[in-house]
């Protein structure tokens, strides 16, 4: 089930589970989750992707074993709001997801996510090779705690 309304969304999800952010690339997902409070988000895992069948199984069964309640997904709108044709990309791959799992899917405004989560990285000192690593998860665990701080306040 997906859901444009994060409130809609919230309302869906089991008591207890975690939430999985996701920040869609052409050529990797980042993946972050949450502890099961839904208050911090954790970089967990970039998954290189191949065609959709295969990323949506690796990325199924990470789920499953993290014991997911829901699935974030970063919408790149563009700098004044409008919708490109990157979010017509993730609201399809959200279309293809639904069909394979019962876990209920919204989005999150990912604008500037990377951008924070490079600055993040460099206020860490990280190598330039750890930062390339890991830039993915660390996007996703932006998107995902953006959209944890707003279900806090609903």
């Amino acid at each position: 089930m997906i859901f444009d309304d994060i409130g809609a969304f919230k309302a869906t999800l089991p008591a207890m589970r975690s939430v999985a952010g996701l920040d869609l690339g052409d050529k990797t997902i980042g993946v972050a989750i949450s502890d099961r409070l839904l208050t911090v988000a954790t970089p967990t895992d970039t998954i290189r992707r191949k065609k959709f069948g295969v990323d949506a199984e690796s990325l199924l069964a990470l789920l499953t074993a993290r014991e997911v309640g829901g699935i974030i997904l970063g919408l790149p709108r563009n700098m004044d709001g409008s919708e490109g044709p990157r979010c017509q990309k993730t609201r399809a791959f959200a279309r293809n997801l639904s069909q394979l799992t019962p876990l209920p899917i919204t989005f999150w405004d990912e604008r500037l996510s990377t951008v924070a989560a490079e600055r993040a990285m460099l206020e860490a000192d990280m190598s330039r090779a750890k930062r390339a690593e890991k830039i993915d998860q660390v996007a996703a665990s932006v998107i995902l705690q953006g959209a944890l701080d707003r279900l806090r306040n609903i």
